[in-house]
C-alpha cells in the first residue's frame, strides 16, 4: 500500500519551559504515543540532501514504512510519497531492509529522486538515523483536519572514526493540515505559538542528521531567490504576484532566521536576513494594492528585528571591514566598547512572538489557493507604474546627489534598493532578458551608495564610541576627510545609471 501527497505542515522548536504544557496537551482523548526508528540514505556525496530530497525507512509501532519527500512550491509544503513495507520481522530481516528508490516510480517526488540519482550514478548508502517517541493529536477546526505531533528523541550519526556515535537532541511540534483549508492551520499555528512561545523552524530532522553525519554546526547563509511563476504566456494575476513573491522572499528569510533564532551569529545569515527582511517589506509594500491579505500588522515586527539585526551588522563591518582599512591609514587598533545590556541579541529579537506570529501569518497567506486580487491586466498596469514612478524619482535625484541632504541621501538609496527589488520579483512577467538586464545596470550604483553609506554609519559609530574610546577619534577624522569623496564617487554611479538602466517595463510606444 503507498500514499502520495503534498504536505502544508508547520515545524516549530520548543522552549524547555513550554514543554510540560505541550506534553499534556497532547495527552487528551484520542492522542497516541508512537515510536518511530528511522534510517536516512543518501549517495555517498550527499546529492539527494543537495536537491532537498530524503529517503528513508522507518519503522512506526510495529511496521516498516518507506518515505520519500521533496520540496514543494512554498515554504510549508512538501512532496511526500509513502510505501508500506509489512511488519517488523524478526532482528536479521530488519538490519537486511533496504532502501529502495523505485518502490516511489511515477510519483512527482519518485520523478525528482530518480532525476538526482540518474545524475549522481552513485549507489545509496546509510548515513544517519532517528529514534524519536512521538505523540499526535488531531483537531477538527470547521471542515478542516489539523494534526499535532509532539516529536522528542535523538537524531544518530556514526562518527569518522569508528568511535561513539554523535547525536543531537529533537524537541519540536509539527502542525500539518491533513485536509481542509490552509487558514484554519494558519489560525491554529497562531494560537499555539502565542501559547507557548513556539519558534518557527525550518530544520528537518534530514538536515540535523547530515550536519550530524559532516561535523557541521550550521547551515551556509541562504541567498535571495527569484519567484517561480506558473507555466505559459499570460500575465499573472494580482495574487499569484503577491503569493509568488512573498514565498520567494520566505525562502530567504526563514531558513537564516531559523539559525540565528537557535544562537548563530555567523555575518553572512545575519546580512542575508536583513536581505531578505528588507526584500519582504519592499513586496508588502508595493503589492499591497494588488489583491487583500497582506496584513500591516506584519510590518512593525519586522522593522524592529530588522534594526536589531541592523545594529549587530554595523558592529561586525565595524570590526571585519573598517578596521583593517584604518589600520592601512596608519589609525590605532580601535576597541569597542560592549554593547549595552538592555539591547537584545539577534536571537532574542526573533524569539519575539509579534515575530512569530508574521512568520505565520506570512507563510500561510503565500500557502493560499486564493483567486481574488486585480486582474492580470490591471495587475500589469498597476505594476508598470509604480516601476516607473520609482524610477523617475530615483533618476531625478540622482543627478543631484552631492546637493542632497543626509536625510534624502538615504532615501535616494532606500528607493533604489526598492527599484531593483521590484524589478527582481516581477522582471520576468514582463521581459526576463531586459528585467536582468536592468538589474545588473543597478548594481554599480548600488554598491557605490552602499560604500557611501557604511562610512557614514561608521562615522556615527566611531563618534559615539570615542566618547569611552579616544582612539577612535582617528576614524572619526580619516572618514570626514573621506566624506566628500565618496560622495562624489556615488554620484558618478548614479550619473551612469541614466544611461545604463533602460526600463524594460515600458512599451515600445513609450
Amino acid at each position: 500500500m503507498s500514499s502520495s501527497m503534498t504536505e502544508i505542515e508547520f515545524k516549530f522548536d520548543i522552549p524547555r519551559a513550554a514543554l510540560p504544557a505541550l506534553e499534556a496537551a497532547l495527552r487528551g482523548p484520542g492522542s497516541q504515543r508512537t515510536h518511530l526508528q528511522a534510517r536516512y540514505f543518501d549517495t555517498p556525496q550527499g546529492d539527494l540532501a543537495a536537491h532537498g530530497v530524503a529517503l528513508r525507512l522507518r519503522k512506526e509501532g510495529p511496521r516498516w514504512v518507506q518515505t520519500a519527500k521533496a520540496l514543494g512550491d512554498g515554504p510549508v509544503q512538501r512532496l511526500e510519497h509513502n510505501v508500506d513495507l509489512g511488519p517488523a520481522r524478526k532482528s536479521k530481516a530488519q538490519q537486511a531492509l533496504q532502501a529502495d528508490p523505485a518502490r516511489h516510480a511515477d510519483t512527482p517526488v519518485g520523478r525528482r529522486l530518480d532525476h538526482v540519482l540518474c545524475r549522481a550514478g552513485t549507489p545509496l548508502v546509510e548515513v544517519y538515523g532517528t529514534d524519536i517517541w512521538r505523540a499526535t493529536q488531531q483537531l477538527q477546526v470547521g471542515a478542516s483536519r489539523i494534526e499535532l505531533a509532539l516529536d522528542q528523541g535523538r537524531v544518530l550519526a556514526p562518527a569518522p572514526d569508528g568511535g561513539l556515535p554523535r547525536s543531537a537532541v529533537v524537541c519540536e511540534l509539527e502542525l500539518e493540515l491533513l485536509e481542509g483549508d490552509v487558514r484554519d492551520l494558519t489560525a491554529v499555528a497562531s494560537e499555539w505559538v502565542a501559547r507557548h512561545g513556539l519558534t518557527l523552524s525550518t530544520v528537518t530532522k534530514s538536515e540535523r542528521g547530515l550536519r550530524l553525519a559532516h561535523g557541521q554546526s550550521t547551515r551556509p547563509a541562504v541567498k535571495a531567490s527569484a519567484p517561480q511563476w506558473p507555466a505559459g504566456k499570460d500575465f499573472p494575476d494580482g495574487a499569484t504576484v503577491q503569493r509568488a513573491v512573498v514565498g520567494a522572499c520566505l525562502a530567504q528569510i526563514l531558513p537564516n532566521a531559523s539559525e540565528i533564532a537557535a544562537g548563530s551569529e555567523d555575518a553572512e545569515q545575519i546580512h542575508q536576513l536583513r536581505v531578505g527582511l528588507r526584500r519582504l517589506r519592499t513586496a508588502l509594500r508595493e503589492l499591497a494594492a494588488l489583491g487583500p491579505g497582506l496584513d500591516p500588522a506584519w510590518e512593525a515586527p519586522l522593522v524592529q528585528a530588522f534594526r536589531v539585526l541592523g545594529a549587530r551588522r554595523d558592529r561586525q563591518q565595524l570590526q571585519a571591514l573598517m578596521q583593517p582599512r584604518l589600520l592601512a591609514a596608519g589609525g590605532p587598533v580601535i576597541v569597542l566598547p560592549p554593547e549595552d545590556d538592555d539591547v537584545p541579541t539577534p536571537a532574542q529579537a526573533l524569539h519575539d512572538p509579534a515575530l512569530q506570529a508574521a512568520w505565520v501569518g506570512l507563510v500561510g497567506f503565500a500557502a493560499e489557493a486564493r483567486s481574488t486580487g486585480l486582474a492580470p491586466h490591471d495587475t500589469e498596469r498597476h505594476l508598470r507604474k509604480r516601476l516607473d514612478k520609482l524610477h523617475r524619482r530615483v533618476a531625478k535625484e540622482g543627478g543631484g546627489f552631492e546637493k542632497l541632504t543626509p536625510e534624502a541621501r538615504h532615501s535616494l538609496r532606500k528607493r533604489l534598493k526598492r527599484l531593483r527589488y521590484l524589478a527582481e520579483f516581477v522582471g520576468a512577467c514582463f521581459a526576463p532578458r531586459r528585467a536582468a538586464q536592468f538589474t545588473r545596470a543597478l548594481e554599480p550604483a548600488q554598491d557605490a551608495l552602499g560604500a557611501y553609506y557604511d562610512e557614514v554609519v561608521a562615522l556615527e559609530r566611531y563618534r559615539a564610541a570615542a566618547e569611552q574610546e579616544p582612539r577612535a577619534w582617528f576614524a572619526v577624522g580619516w572618514l570626514q576627510a573621506r566624506a566628500p569623496h565618496s560622495a562624489h564617487q556615488a554620484a558618478l554611479a548614479l550619473a551612469e545609471l541614466a544611461g545604463a538602466a533602460r526600463p524594460f517595463w515600458r512599451k515600445k510606444k513609450d
